[in-house]
């Protein structure tokens, strides 16, 4: 019985890697080249670092650097608190002109709260999370002030892991995205890898990303590292 819900589940969600890339919009498979870390320097508390280099093309055509930071609260094993800040550069265009300044910046405040469970083999992770976003366009007009935006949004993942041996797994997950003004529909992502542990707090991922918008889908290579060392001897005082 357990084979044969696997089974099913890697049919279902092994499609993610076979997704039909038609009716994009952009033609181009592009990259996002990722750093995550989570480093304990207590019991009770640990620091969330990342940043993330995404381009419209596999190495050129920047569209977006993605910086974040967070202060993790360790309920229990299953459950974490967090609350953060990111700083995000995006450039929109694909192609634009390097003497324009077509930039937008945005700093974002975060709360999110994390729940994992274990069901068989399958670990599960639900992720929700709050977000205040202080958006601004950099004029293309010279002496025109840039007004800044505020927006809410809320972002909800679910998120699958499998063991396949001790040295590699896969990981897979659906998010959803909703504005809490204007339009309620913001973004879905949807997500399959193929993770390898390097050692026992460090793991690669390698997967394929299908950023779906309104009227646009993005296809994008994911690589990533994790890197989670436990800081707690550096951070205890001396007795």
């Amino acid at each position: 019985m357990i084979f044969n819900i696997r089974t099913l589940l890697l049919v279902l969600m092994g499609g993610v890697f076979f997704c039909n890339a038609q009716d994009t919009g952009e033609d181009e498979l592009g990259a996002w080249y990722m750093y995550f870390g989570m480093n304990r320097i207590s019991e009770r508390f640990s620091i969330h670092s990342e940043a993330q280099f995404r381009f419209y093309e596999s190495t050129s055509s920047f569209n977006q650097l993605l910086l974040r930071t967070g202060l993790n609260y360790h309920i229990n094993p299953n459950a974490i608190a967090t609350v953060g800040y990111a700083y995000i550069d995006t450039d929109p265009t694909f192609e634009s002109d390097e003497n324009l300044v077509n930039t937008i910046l945005e700093h974002r405040i975060f709360e999110q709260f994390i729940l994992t469970n274990k069901v068989w083999e399958f670990l599960f992770e639900h992720r929700y999370r709050l977000e205040q976003r202080f958006i601004r366009n950099k004029s293309l007009q010279p002496f025109v002030e840039d007004a800044v935006d505020l927006r809410h949004r809320a972002r909800y993942r679910i998120q699958m892991t499998l063991p396949l041996t001790n040295t590699f797994f896969l990981n897979f997950y659906d998010e959803i995205f909703i504005n809490l003004q204007d339009d309620l529909f913001d973004q879905n992502r949807l997500y399959g890898a193929v993770g390898i542990h390097l050692t026992e707090n460090s793991n690669v991922q390698i997967g394929y990303l299908r950023n779906q918008f309104t009227n646009q889908v993005f296809d994008r290579l994911q690589i990533a590292f994790f890197f989670n060392p436990d800081l707690k001897g550096i951070f205890k005082k001396e007795k």
